[in-house]
């Protein structure tokens, strides 16, 4: 494990937080197989794409409606890429209000200069 809290990155060997009862680590199938228990036992509806994956967008929409800068969406989501994020999520972005005339407000202003 790579450990940057003192400043200096540094290689670690740790044991792992959580396991199954065998001291396995957790795998995507293993996390989502006990996800849908505990979705069921908190009564939550069985739905399609109500899967674990569907908090990771959640969290990623809730960042992005709290006006988060796409680049700390993408470090937050550890996308590799910009381009990975906007492509996921970019209907999400609130749309700013489109300027309209600014070209020719601009003309006009140039145009009573002269």
């Amino acid at each position: 494990m790579l450990d940057v809290t003192s400043g200096e990155p540094r290689h670690r060997t740790v044991r792992l937080l959580f396991t199954t009862r065998h001291g396995n680590p957790i795998t995507d199938r293993i996390w989502s197989r006990e996800w849908s228990k505990w979705r069921a036992a908190a009564g939550w509806p069985d739905i399609e794409h109500a899967g674990f994956h569907a908090l990771r967008h959640f969290f990623a929409t809730t960042l992005i409606s709290q006006h988060v800068e796409p680049q700390e969406v993408q470090r937050a989501l550890r996308h590799k890429t910009l381009t990975m994020t906007l492509e996921t999520y970019v209907h999400w972005w609130p749309k700013r209000v489109r300027q309209r005339g600014v070209i020719g407000a601009a003309l006009q202003g140039a145009v009573a200069r002269r």
